[in-house]
């Protein structure tokens, strides 16, 4: 894959991923999680709904953390980019195939390496 290709990808996605994060950490408002399940403790509320926000709230928390990560790897192959090194196996020195590129475009070994490393 081409460099000006790859980077026109990943930060087509990096915005994608961004405009997520942005989108969710205004559902979820300001202040901290504490913050939040002090709110809900009052006791006027019911047991099951104050642990089905808990629920809800940590669920989003944990989406959240999932597309920061994804966020960082993003950001990590647009650094490859820049480097030369993208499309490059971290652990063999060989090509990634195009087709895991366009698959997996932040993929930093190939799937028998990926496999080789699991076991």
């Amino acid at each position: 894959m081409e460099p000006d290709e790859a980077r026109q990808r990943l930060e087509a996605e990096k915005s994608r991923v961004e405009g997520l994060i942005r989108d969710l950490r205004g559902e979820l408002g300001p202040g901290s999680e504490s913050d939040e399940v002090s709110e809900l403790a009052d006791y006027d509320q019911h047991p099951a709904d104050l642990g089905s926000e808990t629920f809800e709230r940590e669920k989003d928390l944990s989406i959240l953390e999932s597309l920061e990560s994804e966020l960082a790897e993003l950001e990590a192959a647009l650094q490859r980019v820049d480097d030369g090194t993208y499309g490059i196996d971290e652990v063999t020195g060989e090509p990634i195939p195009t087709e895991r590129l366009e698959a997996y475009p932040t993929a930093r070994t190939n799937v028998g390496t990926e496999r080789r490393e699991q076991q």
